[in-house]
């Protein structure tokens, strides 16, 4: 966090609609001020959390089948019980996702129990397969207004402040592995990737 607030510090906070987030503080730094370089090292945060089982065993393609992976379970594998979300990517074509990631607004602290949050539980869309894909891949996707729901990198962090699904992967209780950094550095480090041009590696 340090690095990130370290060069956010210098800068001169701009974009004042979006000073206040619900959760955290959506703070652009200003136009001009992160380097190509600076983006780059924002956007391998950014993978880290994005490849990350808390992340990606949702962000599944069109099969419709979640994963599991992460320390807990040795070799990755596609989530128990033969799940599929369907289509809907709800489960309602099957068993719906929310039959037991039930609507739950306290914490998740049994062990292997399935993690519940104060929404309902859900794959990402198609277009966000994240799953297996690499820092070039997803940084493009990210980028696309036409994979990423037609966000620009201020509507990506407000859609970080306020999905709360996306909270939970960083206080999943039940022993998981949380995602790296902190919800609020996660946000820096997409604003400063927007900031600098949305750089990825294959840029020429």
């Amino acid at each position: 966090m340090k690095r990130v607030l370290g060069a956010l510090c210098v800068t001169v906070v701009a974009f004042a609609a979006f000073a206040e987030g619900e959760n955290v503080i959506i703070a652009p730094p200003e136009e001009g001020s992160v380097s190509r370089q600076a983006g780059l090292e924002a956007w391998s945060r950014v993978y880290e959390v994005t490849s990350h089982p808390r992340c990606a065993n949702c962000h599944v393609g069109a099969d419709n089948i979640p994963m599991w992976s992460g320390p807990s379970y040795g070799e990755a594998r596609p989530h128990g019980m033969n799940i599929n979300a369907g289509d809907s990517r709800i489960g309602m074509e099957y068993v719906q996702c929310s039959a037991c990631h039930a609507y739950r607004e306290a914490s998740n602290d049994i062990p292997h129990a399935a993690p519940q949050v104060a929404m309902n539980w859900q794959l990402a869309p198609v277009e966000a397969e994240w799953f297996g894909k690499s820092s070039v891949e997803i940084c493009n996707q990210l980028r696309d207004p036409e994979r990423n729901g037609g966000r620009d990198f201020r509507e990506i962090a407000s859609h970080l402040d306020h999905d709360l699904i996306l909270h939970w992967a960083w206080s999943p209780g039940g022993t998981r592995e949380p995602a790296p950094y902190s919800l609020q550095e996660h946000v820096n480090d997409i604003l400063a990737w927007g900031v600098a041009g949305y750089p990825c590696a294959n840029d020429q």
